[in-house]
């Protein structure tokens, strides 16, 4: 990137209301068959058009051809049945109905390639594509096959890799793996989580990152984030080993979190796509409120490595939220170049 302080997304936006229920996760569509594919195809040019007009420089698709983060892409695997399922813990927090390996998983086919080249065509600006990370997939299944989250972490590793490669040929700048299970299942991200997600980006030569959160602005996660007490500390017990990985990019929750900003210095040396949107609250940030976020960060990390970004997802947010929301994170990163370039 020659853009000082790229600004980007986490991930997801809102859909249109004409294409799935707006401000819900796993919203079913609205359409079908041809009308549903020309309707995600519609969608995703709206995303990256409100995204330009903010002022955001490094463009995703948010996330408009997917219903989740994780499951969208899982669907598409065999040895996954999605009509044979139990109740699992996410992420130690919220209990969830799953779908469940019964068998070796594979990937038949590609799974969001074809998607990455629309998005490619809409725009010359870099571009940037989310895939769920191993730990964060086998967090969302019940396994009935490998009985091992290790050993099937390393199967979806690999079939990650294979979609992370053919996403790069499609002419994707930026790969990141979404990995909210590293806040939360720490010995195990640090045993063999950070091995698989480096599994799943071997060979690239696009960037990769890893996107780290405490969440959607759902109640589950509202709700346990205020047990969590003074200070959040959970990234100081992956970030070391991260900082020695082969991640480029490693992104950490600002806004409005209890994130004490000196971990940072955890990662010095990498990319850090620092959060300076919070996802869990409706009001819109100022400009001034996103500068403050990254002048804060600026003391642990050089600007030509900070990425300012949303904390999260905002698929659970109104499109009128979620546009100001990226209008004041394209303008606070603009104050902030003006205030370096003086």
């Amino acid at each position: 990137m020659t853009t000082l302080l790229p600004t980007t997304t986490a991930g997801s936006l809102p859909k249109p209301r004409w294409l799935a229920q707006p401000e819900t996760l796993w919203s079913p569509w609205k359409l079908e068959g041809q009308e549903l594919i020309a309707g995600k195809r519609d969608a995703l040019r709206l995303a990256v058009d409100d995204q330009r007009q903010a002022g955001i420089d490094i463009l995703g698709d948010g996330e408009q051809t997917r219903q989740h983060f994780v499951t969208t892409f899982i669907e598409h695997l065999d040895g996954v049945d999605f009509e044979k399922r139990e109740t699992v813990r996410i992420r130690n927090r919220y209990d969830a109905s799953v779908p469940t390996v019964i068998g070796a998983v594979s990937r038949p086919k590609s799974v969001f390639v074809d998607d990455a080249r629309f998005l490619r065509a809409q725009t010359d600006q870099p571009i940037k594509w989310t895939l769920p990370g191993p730990m964060t997939m086998i967090d969302t299944l019940y396994d009935a096959h490998y009985r091992s989250r290790e050993k099937l972490a390393w199967e979806f590793a690999r079939i990650l890799n294979e979609e992370a490669h053919e996403l790069e040929a499609a002419g994707v700048d930026i790969i990141q793996f979404d990995e909210p299970a590293f806040n939360v299942f720490f010995e195990e991200a640090n045993d063999w989580g950070i091995a698989t997600l480096e599994r799943a980006a071997e060979g690239l030569k696009a960037e990769t990152a890893v996107h780290i959160c405490y969440g959607y602005g759902i109640k589950a996660n509202t709700d346990w984030k205020k047990t969590l007490g003074a200070e959040w500390r959970h990234y100081e017990q992956t970030f070391p080993r991260l900082q020695k990985s082969t991640i480029d990019i490693i992104s950490l929750e600002c806004q409005n979190s209890r994130v004490p900003m000196d971990l940072i210095e955890l990662v010095r040396g990498k990319k850090v796509m620092v959060g300076a949107i919070d996802v869990a609250i409706d009001m819109i940030e100022t400009p001034e409120q996103v500068a403050d976020t990254l002048r804060d960060a600026l003391r642990f990390v050089d600007p030509d490595k900070l990425y300012p970004a949303t904390n999260c997802g905002m698929a659970p947010l109104s499109r009128e939220v979620a546009r100001g929301k990226l209008k004041a994170l394209g303008a606070g990163a603009e104050i902030i170049r003006r205030e370096l370039a003086a």
